[in-house]
């Protein structure tokens, strides 16, 4: 059995073809010109969900790579706070100790008994640094300043008013976070047990005739001990947020080569897909042509 082909069955199916190539041509030139393979999630339903996933990956690589770049901002400023410090009280050290010198007369124990005040001083500024506003030496505590000084006593008292308890920690991996502030307490002490106070009591031991002040050196050592062993922590701290800090760069970078595998564009291919694709189209046009245009004179002929 033969069937029947007229012209109406024969126009449709080349109008459908004409339209088939003309939508897989304008899908290969939306390709081509957004440089993506999938523009809308019908393009291609399961790479769309494993782009979803690696989008989400990289949001959340994006908040961890954040929080260690800030934890090392906070780190950074207390190393160098301590580090000043631990100058700091070196140089009153040496202080101390060229005072223990029975030829030293009055004035010059008053010298040295201004200059420890102003180091003092020093020592109190760098106990209240602060990062972006909030102090790095006093945990949570938005008191503004980690110590504060009550001059109107006799002598002056100290006061930690930070929250050594309630640390400052940043999030660097799903199981991951790492302390980024510093107890002040610990490291300065607080009240009368303060290394400012302690301070305080070797400048009044200077003005005091016949006074030594070099029986406070051991306390004053261990002060500086302390220092150096939250010098310490903190470097190791450090050490694992810039860790933390190369690990994400790795892993943002093999996400992004993941999500470029599925979502990106091979040119070339493409450029030679829509050549291929312009060429049947053309063709399909001319035949079309021939097609569509019968006249009565055709059949006549």
């Amino acid at each position: 059995m033969i069937n029947r082909v007229t012209h109406q069955s024969v126009q449709r199916s080349t109008l459908a073809n004409l339209q088939l190539n003309l939508s897989t041509m304008a899908d290969l030139q939306a390709k081509m010109s957004s440089g993506k393979k999938i523009n809308v999630p019908s393009d291609d339903p399961a790479g769309a969900s494993d782009m979803l996933r690696l989008r989400g990956e990289q949001r959340v690589q994006n908040q961890y790579k954040r929080n260690a770049d800030d934890g090392n901002a906070w780190l950074t400023t207390i190393d160098s706070a301590l580090q000043t410090t631990s100058t700091t009280m070196r140089r009153v050290r040496d202080l101390v100790v060229q005072s223990g010198s029975g030829a030293m007369n009055t004035p010059a124990r008053e010298a040295i008994a201004v200059e420890i005040e102003g180091l003092r001083d020093e020592l109190l500024q760098q106990a209240n640094t602060t990062y972006l506003g909030r102090t790095v030496f006093a945990g949570t505590s938005d008191a503004g300043v980690a110590f504060t000084v009550d001059s109107t006593t006799t002598p002056p008292t100290y006061s930690f008013t930070g929250a050594g308890s309630a640390t400052v920690e940043r999030r660097v991996a799903d199981a991951t976070t790492i302390r980024v502030d510093a107890d002040g307490a610990k490291i300065y002490g607080d009240g009368a047990q303060s290394v400012f106070a302690l301070l305080d009591t070797i400048a009044a031991t200077l003005r005091t005739p016949g006074g030594d002040a070099t029986a406070q050196l051991n306390t004053l050592d261990s002060r500086f001990e302390t220092v150096l062993t939250e010098l310490s922590a903190v470097g190791a701290r450090q050490t694992r947020v810039i860790n933390a800090q190369t690990n994400l760069a790795e892993s943002a970078q093999t996400t992004k080569t993941q999500l470029s595998a599925i979502e990106d564009i091979d040119l070339a291919e493409i450029i030679l897909q829509l050549g291929m694709q312009e060429v049947a189209y053309q063709g399909a046009l001319g035949a079309a042509a021939k097609v569509l245009q019968p006249s009565l004179m055709d059949y006549l002929r």
